[in-house]
């Protein structure tokens, strides 16, 4: 009887969660924007007036009916470049956070469930990561290993863990004590179906707010890396390359259709997943308190 009530529960706490979501109306706008944007990076081919990197002859040409955001000091068209420039940002954004997640809960678990010396070491690694100058670090890696996008994202995954490590830690130390958590270990249960089954489930409000957030963190670091020309390799679009063009007073001052959309689309990706972070720490909140 126990079993069969556990899902109607899980369903009635689902619901409830994305009631509240639903009333964070600024959440509900950032995930709209957000899943606009997700589908203009699947659909770039369809969506793009040309290819992003076709050499018109016109060069830093104003917005036109053939070219509705201008072309850029090469002569590629702005607007394709801006669709194909969403699948590089959601790219970093959602890969890195995988990769960061990935770890950071791995070791967050074991640090927490086993305690003693390998929480002590982990946490000491913890301390280590977490004292490093974060962009300055990432930029030697990068320049080091050489930008792609492939390394700009297991490079910010690779740093990125330690502050969802010490969450899910701490989590894990605060569940690990409960009625439930006993039971399954008095029952001989394996460690790995312990801590996957009955102590991670319990944890994930944390780790789904602090992914979210994580994500506009990522696609923040690609633009400032592709800005300083150690992101995506040119002639690949990139938001971040994309603004790089702007180092110039000219471009800046007269051209301002090569520079302004693509720092518009980074603010409001940045802006609209915030937003979605919000309600979901907010509804989450309200969860745990019910």
């Amino acid at each position: 009887m126990h079993k069969r009530l556990e899902p109607e529960t899980g369903q009635s706490s689902a619901r409830l969660m994305i009631r509240r979501f639903r009333r964070h109306r600024l959440a509900v706008v950032g995930l709209v924007v957000v899943v606009l944007m997700v589908l203009m990076a699947a659909l770039a081919p369809l969506l793009a007036p040309d290819d992003p990197n076709r050499i018109f002859d016109k060069f830093e040409s104003s917005p036109s009916g053939e070219h509705l955001l201008g072309t850029d000091s090469v002569g590629r068209d702005v607007l394709s470049r801006l669709i194909y420039g969403a699948r590089v940002s959601m790219s970093v954004g959602v890969g890195a956070v995988v990769v960061y997640v990935v770890i950071g809960v791995l070791l967050g678990l074991l640090a927490g469930y086993y305690g003693g010396w390998v929480d002590q070491v982990l946490m000491r690694i913890t301390d280590v990561f977490m004292s490093f100058p974060y962009f300055m670090v990432i930029l030697i890696l990068v320049s080091v290993l050489g930008p792609s996008l492939l390394t700009i994202i297991v490079v910010i995954g690779a740093l990125a863990w330690p502050m969802i490590g010490r969450l899910v830690r701490g989590s894990v130390l605060s569940i690990k004590g409960s009625d439930y958590v006993q039971a399954a270990v008095a029952l001989g249960y394996r460690t790995p179906r312990i801590l996957f089954r009955h102590i991670l489930p319990n944890a994930l409000s944390p780790i789904v707010v602090n992914a979210t957030f994580g994500v506009a963190q990522a696609i923040i670091l690609e633009s400032g890396l592709s800005f300083l020309g150690m992101g995506v390799r040119p002639p690949a679009a990139s938001w971040g390359n994309m603004l790089s063009e702007a180092q110039s007073i000219t471009v800046l001052s007269s051209q301002p259709w090569i520079w302004i959309p693509p720092g518009l689309m980074i603010l409001l990706a940045v802006l609209a997943i915030n937003f979605v972070g919000d309600g979901l720490r907010d509804s989450m909140e309200s969860r745990s308190e019910s």
